[in-house]
């Protein structure tokens, strides 16, 4: 036994220093124990409050023994506790309590605020001069008192509409934006390939429609398949949307020939019966043996390749497939590549080409002119974060989601 001397007796439950203790201390042995199961009670009580699963009632009883001691303080230190001081407990229950609890306090809170003004009047009718008496429940603290509960029930209401408690609402958020950041990562490739990414959401929010979705498959996972989607809208209700279908895409991609991702993603799209329903994408099979490569293209922009042997950009144009989620049965078909050594493949959304007043060809011939500047051929460590100078560049401050995808071969 590790702290034991060597060469002395293991200690047993008779001998150890407590041992007689305990025996010849019965109320000792059970005071301890209860305690520990107080502490175990005390602990999964919190626990499940804190996952919104338990009761409030304890948070309640202390938010409702504050109230009667800012009331007092107010009437014995009225320059330390205004009447407004009530709008602390009745924040704290807004992000704490339900609804129902929130009213309860409230009602403690609003009798609360008239025991401070019918005190505060009797001692200005008291004093020797009430013009100079200068406490008491002012029309506008009561209005900030009655505000901050109104502002508090909206929010609890919408709490318990969510189902979530307010520390959870944010942890929720960045664990959703952390999942669509992961499912856009493209694999590690095997050596002499390279990819680079980048994404940023409309208006510098932290949710964007448009995602990537990428996966090694075939036989010996030789073959990349990446697709990359822009769904319509953006902010919060694009993200959400982006979120669902990047699942489900990740779920398809691999587990279906190549041909039938497109239509599978189409009436994936078709079943959800979205207002706002449609999304782009281009689907991208590239052999990481060959460098042959095929794009699929539902309604999407298409593919740019830099040819290293003749230096210049080659716009990989395919015969454009519907958008995804207008109509069952679309076909979508493929244009055919190859990326030689040197060669850049590019893909990316509409917010890096779009701009009011400019038509499409121009805002692309512009960012093949950027990544001729961007994306040299010193070799794949100059390339990397490529994408995300080619969006400060070209896009930066376009209010759209914009995604670049690099893939290149040395």
């Amino acid at each position: 036994m590790a702290g034991r001397p060597p060469g002395a007796p293991p200690q047993t439950t008779a001998t150890r220093p407590d041992a007689a203790q305990v025996a010849t201390d019965p109320v000792a042995a059970r005071l301890r124990k209860w305690q520990r199961k107080v502490r175990r009670k005390l602990r999964t009580a919190g626990v499940d409050y804190f996952r919104g699963g338990a009761a409030d009632w304890p948070v309640l009883g202390a938010l409702a023994l504050l109230v009667p001691v800012l009331v007092m303080l107010n009437v014995w230190v009225p320059a330390w506790a205004p009447p407004t001081a009530l709008v602390l407990p009745i924040l704290a229950a807004a992000l704490l309590l339900r609804p129902g609890s929130l009213v309860v306090l409230y009602a403690l809170a609003a009798v609360g605020l008239s025991a401070e003004s019918v005190i505060h009047t009797g001692e200005r009718v008291a004093s020797e001069n009430p013009d100079a008496y200068t406490y008491g429940v002012t029309p506008g603290a009561a209005l900030v008192v009655g505000a901050a509960g109104v502002a508090g029930l909206l929010l609890a209401q919408f709490r318990s509409r969510v189902g979530v408690p307010w520390w959870g609402g944010s942890t929720m958020l960045f664990d959703l934006r952390e999942r669509l950041r992961v499912q856009s990562r493209v694999p590690e490739l095997p050596a002499g390939w390279h990819a680079d990414m980048a994404l940023r959401p409309a208006g510098g929010q932290s949710f964007s429609g448009d995602f990537v979705v990428a996966s090694r498959t075939g036989s010996a996972q030789r073959v990349l398949e990446v697709v990359l989607a822009d769904v319509s809208g953006k902010g919060m209700d694009a993200g959400s949307r982006a979120l669902l279908l990047s699942g489900a895409f990740g779920g398809l991609l691999g587990s279906l020939p190549a041909h039938e991702f497109l239509p599978a993603a189409n009436g994936y799209l078709l079943r959800q019966s979205w207002e706002e329903g449609f999304a782009t994408a281009v689907h991208l099979v590239l052999d990481l043996d060959t460098g042959e490569y095929e794009l699929l293209s539902a309604g999407h922009l298409p593919g740019m390749q830099r040819l290293s042997g003749a230096g210049r950009w080659e716009v990989k144009e395919t015969t454009e497939g519907p958008l995804l989620g207008i109509y069952d049965g679309a076909k979508f078909e493929g244009v055919r590549g190859r990326l030689n050594r040197g060669d850049v493949l590019m893909l990316c959304t509409d917010g890096m080409v779009e701009a009011p007043g400019r038509d499409l060809s121009e805002g692309m011939d512009r960012l093949m002119g950027e990544a001729d500047r961007l994306v040299p051929g010193a070799g794949p460590a100059s390339r990397h974060g490529a994408a995300a100078r080619l969006i400060e560049t070209v896009a930066k401050d376009i209010n759209d989601d914009r995604a670049v995808l690099l893939l290149w071969r040395d």
